[in-house]
């Protein structure tokens, strides 16, 4: 009689030894690198097709105007004369405003969201400057054509020339739209990014840290300045650059209060142009080659501010985080 044959061992059942769990593991690994690293190389990439398409499209303005482009004014499509210094100048004036004005009012509100309000309060004030940031930018500029530019001819701009007329800044007439109404709509606009940053890098400073201080007796100001923010200076300064970032590119909301005149002046009620807001109300009449290519070049422009502000913050950050002892 023959011996039954034994069935060979299921490789299923069989238990996953160290060595070959470790090589499934190193496996892993190397491919999550390989796609964390396509992933970061993605936005690299992106960035200089992006710079390099912006080249390409404003070719004849760049080989026609060449430098003048820069520090010329004159902006007229029928000569074919373009030049990019009044939307430099609104671009970097409004943006100017709107940070001056929103940081410090971002800084203060945090504060008090964390430090100061009762529970309840923070949440309540916190979900709503949340709210603000989701109102789209058009109703912003909508708002501000309609409510606000008239209460800062009536209001606000009739007070200024008068107690502040003999400054340059604020002279001529109270039109209610210009360079100042544009700064405040901005300043509105990125307030909520900024100060929700600036709350939840508040919220991450150690409990301890902050007992410490008032552990050896430093008031409620003192703790808060010497160590709430210098411990989160980093967090800080990339919530300023956030809303410096929006702000440099943001279009509609601008469009509609600035006044879209391609003129230079130092009143700011007077109205001007950003870089933005030109490329919004004559990108769809550029007809000519020249016209479009000139566009297309302003927009290279802003992107090359927008890169060296944030080269230059790098270092800024850098050398402040020295000075404070952070590292």
């Amino acid at each position: 009689m023959r011996a039954a044959v034994k069935a060979p061992p299921s490789y299923e059942k069989m238990p996953m030894t160290e060595e070959t769990k470790s090589k499934y593991s190193k496996t892993g690994d190397r491919i999550f690198r390989l796609i964390a690293a396509m992933c970061a190389m993605m936005a690299f990439v992106i960035i200089i097709g992006i710079f390099l398409s912006l080249v390409h499209g404003s070719e004849l303005s760049l080989k026609k105007f060449g430098f003048r482009f820069l520090i010329s004014q004159s902006w007229n499509p029928v000569t074919g004369e373009f030049g990019a210094l009044s939307s430099i100048y609104g671009t970097l004036v409004s943006t100017f405003i709107a940070m001056v004005i929103a940081v410090p009012m971002s800084l203060v509100i945090a504060l008090f969201l964390v430090e100061l309000a009762p529970p309840f309060l923070s949440k309540t004030v916190g979900y709503s400057i949340e709210l603000l940031a989701a109102i789209p930018s058009i109703i912003y500029g909508m708002w501000g054509l309609f409510v606000f530019a008239p209460f800062m001819s009536d209001h606000i701009q009739v007070f200024m020339g008068d107690h502040l007329g003999f400054l340059p800044l604020f002279q001529g007439p109270p039109m209610g739209i210009g360079m100042l109404t544009a700064g405040i709509i901005l300043a509105l606009m990125i307030l909520p990014f900024i100060s929700t940053v600036m709350r939840d890098v508040f919220l991450m400073v150690p409990p301890v840290v902050k007992e410490a201080g008032y552990g050896m007796g430093a008031t409620t100001y003192e703790v808060t300045k010497d160590v709430v923010v210098k411990y989160g200076i980093e967090g800080l300064v990339g919530a300023s650059f956030l809303g410096l970032g929006r702000a440099l590119g943001e279009t509609m909301a601008v469009t509609f209060v600035i006044g879209n005149s391609h003129a230079i002046s130092a009143s700011l009620f007077e109205p001007g142009n950003s870089i933005a807001s030109t490329l919004a109300n004559e990108f769809t009449e550029a007809s000519e080659p020249l016209y479009l290519h000139s566009l297309i070049e302003l927009g290279l422009i802003l992107f090359i501010i927008t890169f060296i502000i944030q080269a230059a913050a790098q270092i800024w950050l850098k050398r402040l985080n020295r000075d404070v002892g952070i590292r």
